[in-house]
C-alpha cells in the first residue's frame, strides 16, 4: 500500500499527475463525493456546505437523549425517515427494567413522531440501516461513529447526537467541504484474505499519520470487481477507524444485485468516477498483497501480518505490551507474554465474530466452512458468533451454517453489539481475545482496570479466528489453511421479517400519541449561557498521545443509564480519572455559591492574583466552570455524552492540542463546551485556574482571545484559540448548549 500525499487526476482511468493548466475547481466537481454532497448542500454559502440528510439512524444508547434534546428544541415530527434500531442495550442485565423503557419509549416515538422502530436483537444498526435504507446517491446520517454505506452508494456519516436533533428541527449540517482522497483498488485478495485484513492494514497505513483524517474517501479502481458486496461492506465500516470523515465507492451489478435480493432495486444507480476527477491525494492498494492481519491492543492501527507477528512472537508482544500499559496509565497491567508457550506458539483463549464488520453473512459462512468437520476442543478457548441481522440469522440457519458451527463448539447467539464495546462475552482477567469487531480499545472488551480486571483484544477477520479456532486457539492465519477462493454465494432476503415486526411510521405521525416514560428516563438539566468573562478550573490533565471517547465515558454496563444525564454522569472518566467526578462537583458547588451570593476563598484568590497582575475582572458576570485538559481527545465513538456528561457536571471548556475527530469536537460544540485549542499544555496542570477575559465578545466576534492560567499564585499568560466555526455553532456557543440555542 502507498500513500501519495500529491494530488491525482484519473486519466484514461488511471491515477496520473494533474497537467499545469489544470482546471483545479472545475476538476473536482468530477467526483463522485462532489456530486453527492452538491445534491445535498442548500447553496447558501460557497464556502460552507449546509447539508440535510435522507434519513437519520440511532441505536438504544443514544435515541432516548435525542430525542430529548429535539423534544426541548421544539420538534413536533420526525422530518425524514429516522431509524431507532435496539442493538446495544438489550441484555438487560444492568439497572433493572431501564434498558426495556428505553425501548418502549422508542416505540412511541416512533408512533408519535413517525419513525421507524426496530426492535431489540433483529438488527444491528449499521446493517439494517445497509438492508433497508441505503440508496445510491443518498446521505445517511447516524448517532454512531461507524455509520459507513458507501460500498453501497449511500455516503454515512457518524455523529454526536446533537447534529441528529438538528436535523430533527430541520436544520442543516455545517462544515467546510472536505478534502477527497482517492483509494485506487486493484488486484484480488489472496484466499483465506477477507474485509478484515484490508481494513486493518488500511487502517494501520493510515492512522498515525492523520493521512485521511476529516476527509472523504472515494474508492475506484479495478479491484472493486474482484470483492463481493459483503467484502465491500466489511472494509468500508472500518473506515471509521482511519479517522476519515466518510467514504463512497463505485457502485457496479455486485450492488444492483444486493438491492434486487431485499427487494430495493430501484434504489440502486451506478455510481462512478469521471476521467478527468481531480483528488487532493490517494492510496494505491494492490488487494494481492494483503495478508491475513491481526492489529495487536489497543487501536485498530496497531496491526501486523499475523505470520509476521510468529516469526518473533516475544519482540512484538512484547512492544504491545509495553504500549498497552503505558496506555493504562499503571491502573492494571495485561500480560501478552505468557500467551507464547515453549514451541514459540500464541495461544488466543477467546474468539468472538460479531457486529456490522464481523457478523455479515459470508464472514459467517467463510468461518463455518473453515470449521467444518473440526473442533474448537474443549480446553480455554471458546468461540461465539453473533449474526448481524435476523434475515441473516435466518439464510444462514436455513442453508445448515449455524449447525455446522454449533457441531464445531461455537455459541451461535443473535443479533447484538454488545462484544464490540464491552458488554457481551467479556473475557476472564488477564485472557486474551481475538475478534471481527469494530475496536480493541482499552476497557471495550468489558474489563474495568481500576478494579484490578484487565483483558486485552486483538482484531482479526472471521476467516483468521475461524483458523485459529480450528487449531484449538494457537493463533493461525487464515491463509495457511485455505488454499481456494470462497465461492461467491448471494444471501437468500426473507423481506417478510421486517415487513411482519418492524413498526414503520414514517409519515404517520400521531401527534396526539403519548410518549411512554420509564422511571430512568430524564430530562436534561438547564445550562447557563456564556458570561462575559469565564474562569474554570482545570480539574483533569491528561497528556496521553490520544485520548479516546472511552475514556471519557466509559461503555459497557455504564450504556444502560444513558438516558439519565446526571446519573450516567457519574461515570465520566472513572477509568481514566477517578478523582475528576469529585473534583468537577465541588467546582460546580463553587458557581451555586456565586449565584447565590457567596465567593469562595480559591476564585477570591485568582482574582487578587489577577488584579496584581494587572488584569480587571468582573467576578459578578464571571461564571465559574471546570475544564479538562487532554492532548488529543475524542478518537473513536460518536456517543455525544462524551461531551454532555461533563457539560452536567459543571463543565464550560477544553484545551486541547488539537481534536481526533471532528465529530468529538462537534459534541463539544453543541453542549456548550468551548473547544480551545492551545500549545501550552505544561501551563495547565490539574488544579490551575484559567481566567478567559471577554470570552463571550471573542467568540461573538472573532477576537483574539486574552487569558491568563492562575497556579500557586503565579499568572502566565496563555494563548487560546476557537480554530473554525460557523456562525451558528458561536451563536450555540453563547447560550450555552443547542437546547438553549433553539428555545432562543
Amino acid at each position: 500500500m502507498i500513500l501519495h500525499s500529491e494530488p491525482a487526476v484519473l486519466k484514461d482511468g488511471i491515477p496520473a499527475n494533474p497537467a499545469a493548466d489544470l482546471d483545479i475547481a472545475a476538476a473536482k466537481k468530477k467526483t463522485i463525493t462532489y456530486g453527492i454532497l452538491d445534491a445535498h448542500d442548500n447553496h447558501s454559502d460557497e464556502d460552507i456546505l449546509h447539508i440535510r440528510f435522507d434519513s437519520l439512524t440511532s441505536h438504544d444508547i443514544t435515541y432516548v437523549g435525542i430525542i430529548q434534546t429535539a423534544r426541548a428544541s421544539g420538534m413536533k415530527k420526525f422530518p425524514v425517515p429516522y431509524v431507532l434500531t435496539n442493538c446495544h442495550n438489550t441484555l438487560c442485565a444492568v439497572g433493572g427494567t431501564i434498558n426495556e423503557d428505553d425501548h418502549q419509549f422508542a416505540l412511541s416515538a416512533a408512533k408519535k413522531y413517525g419513525g421507524i422502530y426496530v426492535p431489540p436483537c433483529f438488527a444491528v444498526i449499521h446493517s439494517y440501516n445497509r438492508e433497508m435504507m441505503t440508496k445510491c446517491g443518498n446521505m445517511i446520517l447516524g448517532s454512531d461513529s461507524h455509520t459507513r454505506y458507501g460500498a453501497l452508494g449511500t455516503m454515512g456519516v457518524g455523529e454526536g447526537g446533537g447534529e441528529l436533533a438538528k436535523q430533527l428541527v430541520e436544520r442543516t449540517y455545517d462544515m467546510a467541504r472536505p478534502k477527497t482522497v482517492l483509494v485506487w483498488l486493484t488486484g484480488k485478495p489472496k484466499p483465506g484474505v477477507g474485509p478484515h485484513d484490508v481494513a486493518l492494514a488500511l487502517v494501520g497505513a493510515t492512522y498515525e499519520s492523520g493521512f485521511v483524517k476529516n476527509k472523504a474517501l472515494e474508492f475506484a479502481g479495478p479491484g472493486i470487481a474482484n470483492l463481493s458486496q459483503d467484502f465491500r461492506n466489511g472494509i468500508d465500516v472500518m473506515t471509521t477507524e482511519t479517522t476519515c470523515w466518510s467514504s463512497i465507492w463505485e457502485t457496479d451489478e455486485k450492488t444492483e444485485e444486493y438491492y434486487t435480493v431485499r427487494g430495493r432495486k430501484d434504489d440502486y444507480k451506478k455510481l462512478s468516477v469521471q476521467d478527468g476527477a481531480y483528488y487532493d491525494s490517494w492510496i494505491d492498494l494492490d488487494l494481492s498483497q494483503v495478508e491475513s492481519m491481526i492489529a495487536l491492543p489497543m487501536h485498530p492501527s496497531y496491526a501486523i501480518a499475523i505470520n509476521e507477528l510468529k516469526k518473533d512472537p516475544a519482540k512484538y508482544l512484547k512492544e504491545a505490551q509495553d504500549r498497552a500499559n503505558s496506555q493504562l496509565s499503571g491502573k492494571a497491567q495485561i500480560d501478552l507474554m505468557k500467551t507464547i508457550d515453549a514451541d514459540g506458539n500464541v495461544h488466543c483463549d477467546q474468539g468472538i465474530i460479531a457486529g456490522c464488520s464481523g457478523g455479515v453473512y459470508e464472514n459467517i459462512k467463510a468461518a463455518a466452512s473453515i470449521l467444518k468437520g473440526k473442533t474448537t476442543g474443549n480446553g480455554i478457548f471458546r468461540l461465539s458468533v453473533y449474526p448481524d441481522s435476523m434475515p441473516a440469522f435466518k439464510a444462514l440457519a436455513s442453508e445448515g451454517t449455524v449447525v455446522d458451527l454449533i457441531e464445531s463448539g461455537a455459541v451461535f447467539r443473535e443479533a447484538f453489539c454488545g462484544p464490540c464495546f464491552g458488554a457481551g462475552d467479556t473475557p476472564a482477567n488477564g485472557e486474551f481475545s481475538i475478534r471481527h469487531t469494530t475496536r480493541n480499545f482499552p476497557n471495550r472488551e468489558g474489563s474495568k482496570p481500576g478494579e484490578g480486571q484487565i483483558a486485552s483484544v486483538a482484531l482479526m477477520d472471521a476467516r483468521s479466528i475461524a483458523a485459529t479456532a480450528a487449531n484449538k486457539g494457537i493463533l493461525t492465519a487464515a491463509t495457511d489453511l485455505v488454499t481456494e477462493y470462497e465461492p461467491e454465494t448471494v444471501q437468500s432476503f426473507d423481506t417478510s421479517i421486517y415487513a411482519n415486526r418492524v413498526y414503520n411510521g414514517y409519515g404517520k405521525a400521531d401527534p396526539s400519541a403519548e410518549l411512554t416514560f420509564g422511571p430512568n428516563i430524564k430530562d436534561w438539566p438547564a445550562q447557563p449561557a456564556l458570561s462575559d468573562d469565564l474562569l474554570v478550573k482545570v480539574v483533569t490533565h491528561i497528556d496521553d498521545p490520544v485520548t479516546t471517547t472511552d475514556e471519557l465515558i466509559p461503555s459497557g454496563e455504564t450504556s444502560s443509564f444513558r438516558s439519565n444525564p446526571i446519573r450516567l454522569a457519574q461515570f465520566t472518566l472513572s477509568r481514566r480519572d477517578p478523582a475528576y467526578v469529585g473534583c468537577a462537583k465541588e467546582v460546580q458547588a463553587i458557581e451555586a455559591d456565586r449565584l447565590a451570593g457567596t465567593i469562595d476563598d480559591d476564585p477570591a484568590e485568582v482574582y487578587e492574583a489577577l488584579k496584581a497582575y494587572g488584569v480587571e475582572s468582573d467576578p459578578d458576570h464571571t461564571n465559574i466552570a471546570s475544564a479538562i485538559y487532554a492532548r488529543k481527545p475524542g478518537d473513536g465513538s460518536a456517543r455525544e455524552q462524551a461531551a454532555s456528561c461533563q457539560r452536567v457536571l459543571g463543565g464550560a471548556a477544553n484545551f486541547a492540542e488539537e481534536y481526533a475527530t471532528k465529530r468529538y469536537r462537534s459534541n463539544c460544540i453543541n453542549w456548550g463546551i468551548l473547544p480551545f485549542v492551545t500549545e501550552q499544555g505544561s501551563d495547565l496542570p490539574k488544579g490551575a485556574w484559567v481566567f478567559v477575559k471577554n470570552i463571550r465578545t471573542s467568540l461573538l466576534h472573532e477576537t483574539a482571545v486574552e487569558a491568563y492560567a492562575v497556579f500557586n499564585g503565579n499568572v502566565t499568560p496563555v494563548k487560546l484559540s476557537l480554530g473554525q466555526l460557523t456562525a451558528e455553532e458561536k451563536q450555540i456557543l453563547a447560550d450555552g448548549c443547542l437546547i438553549n440555542y433553539y428555545r432562543n
